[in-house]
């Protein structure tokens, strides 16, 4: 299998497994951290605390706005997808093409929804592996 689909398909399993390799640091750093803060956090830990929050409600606004609008684009392509194999059933070699086109739209769905966080965890752990603890 080669073409688009295939390398939809690479490029999210590329960021998936990034994803699962960064997460782990950036939240054991930011336990840590928690744990050495204690009850009274510095002025540096509360702007690491606030900002963690803050990256993570806008990471998940931008995934699930880049979700709506590229499931409601699939949706139109879809429909008339379904329009046409429905005005024209002669053409069943369509049928396969159909399904291929649903398993398409899924994996850019999750494609535009995985970038954001992706985006934001990559560059948490490589800029928490340069920032000591204390």
């Amino acid at each position: 299998m080669s073409g688009p689909s295939s390398r939809r398909n690479r490029s999210l399993a590329r960021q998936g497994t990034e994803l699962a390799m960064a997460v782990p640091p950036v939240v054991a750093h930011r336990v840590a951290r928690m744990a050495l803060a204690g009850p009274s956090p510095s002025q540096r830990d509360r702007r690491e605390f606030g900002r963690m929050v803050a990256e993570k409600q806008w990471a998940f606004f931008q995934s699930w706005a880049a979700m709506g609008l590229q499931a409601f684009t699939a949706q139109q392509a879809l429909a008339a997808s379904m329009a046409r194999l429905w005005w024209t059933p002669w053409t069943a070699a369509t049928g396969p093409a159909l399904a291929r086109q649903w398993q398409d739209a899924a994996a850019g769905v999750l494609g535009k929804g995985l970038a954001p966080v992706h985006r934001a965890a990559v560059a948490n752990a490589r800029r928490l592996a340069r920032t000591p603890l204390a």
